[in-house]
């Protein structure tokens, strides 16, 4: 034995480890894993920056990567004419930071009050370089895990039994790195040109590259392919010094006002609707470009003519035949100097592995992803598509396309992964069921994800045993209600309350008239016809199931419910009115769980002892327990100066300091408005 080990350390075994540590040091073998990490983003905009920062927050392992130098890419080329059109309200008279949030259009969520956008530009509709320097310090205040100047190539698939959702995506970057992630939070936005195909489009300028100085456009003709706020903001920046400027859309204008979606045309940008209108040469046309055709003559203008003038002229200039040939009242028979393509934007499918199966055949097959209610791919678990590219959940419906609104989304993609992979259940707060009606009147009143993602997150109110009790989970996605329990770590065994926020069944489209003579509903009796944007309650005995929510009625956020309650619309959406919004909904509330939700004093509690076999709610809850309402002198001093109650303070004062019952403050088993809580009456319960 010993002899082995002399030979083994003897001069040949020792040149032969120092060859071999030479070796694996010059040249080390690779590993067999790429660097891994629990959660992989994709983009540092916005969306990716929210979504970092709960997983940051939550302390979970994550990456984000991102192909820039720095934080919000897009935002330091686009808008081309770099004028935002989400607001920037600095200004609300409220001091309540939820609430204003709602008229908050661009701050990121955070525990920082320095990260508001507030601080960033005093402009209602902030310069784009504003949003650059905003989200570069949200990510370098917060610490954030960035890794810049990382373009990430292809993604594909790993199939693996002990990977969270038995597979690991693969990503790999330009140098050829790769990565293995458990989850991968895809957030890179709308970065496609969309292009249509039809003959001569090859002699359109694109918005994203087409000059922004007016100056090369002064005496042009000037044609725009498009009818967004990208072709509108063109044209706005150009309106002076053209000749005049032609629209063409397949489609007629949709005016934000009128359809109450965001990313329709709004205001600021639609000087070329008062020219067309007033009859300043410039105007709108509609027709499906397939159809049509750009020939260029030898002076380089551009005509449009139709497709098949085009296929008939064997696809040469000076033999295509234009429609002014035929009809000589053509409305597009000038030529044009210029044609610009403003046709919006497509999502990039580029680097994804046809495994993970993003895209499918459909209304939004080149645009956006295929994603669930929960934001989830479709085709591969645990894949999530966060921000502008997860919009088709709520296309033309709500504000998931925007910062005001997947702000909120992001969220509640995180809490379902904190659910999921960590057992951290939906957060939710437990109160007593008399503080249910006070509960939802907080939210409605407050609440900014409510309002932004209106009919696609929505309030969640569960129902304890006997209803004795109630669990608020805030902002949670309507789509997926019938997973509720799976999704949340929540039970819903005894019924739930939705509290939602919608518009008027008929009141919002482009062809809409919304200036129209008494619009606004008023009148308690009338709530359901509300127009305007309102709380709307349902409530349900059991979970839906997924048959429910998938044949609801049509154009219903959600199933139809067990019962249904309209808080009518407000003209300051401010849902506070004692007779107008706080009773009707209390007793909704009363009538679906055949309980008592008022307040009342002791005294009132205490005849009900006597008198009642089952006692109301606040009244088990707060006198049985040695608590109460007790009246203030300004209560009392009311009463008396309006005739209800006789000046007995002198008598009340005497029978408080002896140690009897307190006074009386009202008639018998009247309830009262909410006062202040007092400590336990312990005479008082000693008495009983």
């Amino acid at each position: 034995m010993g002899l082995s080990v002399a030979r083994l350390w003897g001069s040949p075994g020792l040149l032969l480890t120092v060859a071999l540590y030479l070796a694996l040091t010059l040249h080390p073998v690779q590993a067999s894993t790429p660097p891994h990490r629990d959660y992989c983003v994709l983009g540092a905009g916005p969306a990716g920056l929210q979504m970092a920062y709960f997983l940051q927050r939550a302390g979970r392992d994550y990456t984000v990567f991102e192909r820039a130098p720095g934080p919000g890419s897009f935002f330091t080329r686009y808008p081309r004419h770099r004028k935002l059109i989400s607001i920037n309200k600095r200004y609300t008279g409220r001091a309540n930071s939820e609430f204003n949030l709602r008229h908050d259009w661009n701050s990121l969520l955070s525990h920082d009050p320095r990260l508001l956008f507030r601080h960033y530009s005093p402009a209602y509709f902030p310069d784009a370089s504003d949003m650059v320097r905003y989200l570069g310090d949200f990510a370098a205040r917060l610490g954030l895990h960035v890794l810049y100047n990382t373009t990430i190539a292809h993604v594909t698939l790993s199939k693996d039994r002990q990977a969270w959702n038995g597979h690991y995506f693969i990503l790999t970057d330009q140098k050829g790195q790769a990565y293995q992630c458990s989850v991968l939070l895809v957030a890179t936005g709308l970065s496609v040109p969309n292009l249509v195909d039809f003959p001569g489009s090859e002699y359109a300028e694109g918005y994203e590259s087409v000059s922004v100085d007016p100056k090369d456009f002064v005496g042009q003709n000037v044609l725009i392919l498009g009818r967004g706020n990208s072709a509108f903001e063109t044209a706005e920046n150009i309106l002076g010094v053209t000749n005049f400027i032609h629209m063409l859309s397949r489609s007629r204008v949709r005016l934000s006002w009128a359809t109450h979606y965001v990313g329709d045309l709004r205001a600021i940008n639609n000087g070329l609707l008062d020219t067309y209108q007033l009859k300043s040469l410039d105007g709108l046309l509609e027709s499906d470009l397939t159809d049509l055709a750009i020939v260029k003559d030898h002076e380089g203008k551009f005509h449009i003519t139709l497709k098949f003038y085009w296929e008939e002229g064997n696809q040469r200039a000076d033999a295509i035949t234009l429609p002014q040939d035929d009809s000589d009242n053509f409305a597009m028979r000038v030529a044009y100097d210029r044609v610009i393509r403003c046709l919006g934007w497509n999502f990039d499918f580029s680097i994804f592995n046809k495994s993970l199966k993003l895209s499918s055949v459909g209304e939004f097959s080149k645009k956006y992803p295929l994603v669930r209610g929960s934001y989830e791919s479709k085709g591969s678990r645990g894949l999530f598509v966060l921000g502008t590219a997860s919009h088709s959940v709520d296309y033309r419906k709500s504000a998931g396309g925007f910062i005001h609104g997947f702000r909120y989304t992001v969220r509640a993609v995180h809490r379902l992964l904190e659910h999921r992979h960590h057992r951290v259940a939906w957060p939710s707060t437990e109160h007593p069921i008399t503080q249910l009606t006070s509960s939802i009147l907080r939210r409605v009143n407050e609440a900014s994800g409510l309002y932004q993602m209106f009919s696609v997150l929505a309030d969640v109110v569960l129902v304890k045993e006997n209803a004795t009790a109630f669990e608020y989970l805030e902002e949670f996605p309507t789509q997926v209600l019938a997973q509720l329990e799976t999704i949340t770590g929540r039970q819903a065994r005894h019924g739930l309350f939705v509290i939602n926020m919608e518009y008027g069944r008929n009141f919002s489209g482009p062809d809409k008239d919304v200036f129209f003579y008494d619009r606004s509903v008023g009148h308690t009796e009338d709530a359901w016809q509300s127009n305007f944007l309102h709380p709307v309650i349902y409530y349900y005995r059991h979970l839906p199931t997924e048959q429910d929510v998938r044949f609801r009625p049509a154009d219903w956020p959600l199933p139809r419910p067990t019962a249904i309650h309209h808080i009518v619309e407000d003209f300051l959406t401010d849902w506070t009115a004692p007779v107008g919004h706080i009773l009707p909904l209390r007793r909704f509330l009363e009538n679906c769980l055949d309980t008592d939700l008022r307040s009342f004093y002791a005294e009132s509690c205490f005849l009900f002892a006597l008198t009642r076999q089952k006692l109301p709610p606040f009244c088990q809850q707060g006198y049985l327990r040695m608590q109460g309402l007790v009246g203030t002198e300004s209560l009392r001093q009311h009463r008396v100066e309006s005739g209800a109650l006789q000046d007995h303070a002198a008598a009340d004062r005497h029978r408080e300091d002896s140690g009897q019952w307190p006074g009386y403050h009202g008639p018998v088993g009247h309830p009262q408005a909410p006062g202040p809580l007092v400590q336990p009456l312990h005479s008082n319960k000693e008495e009983l």
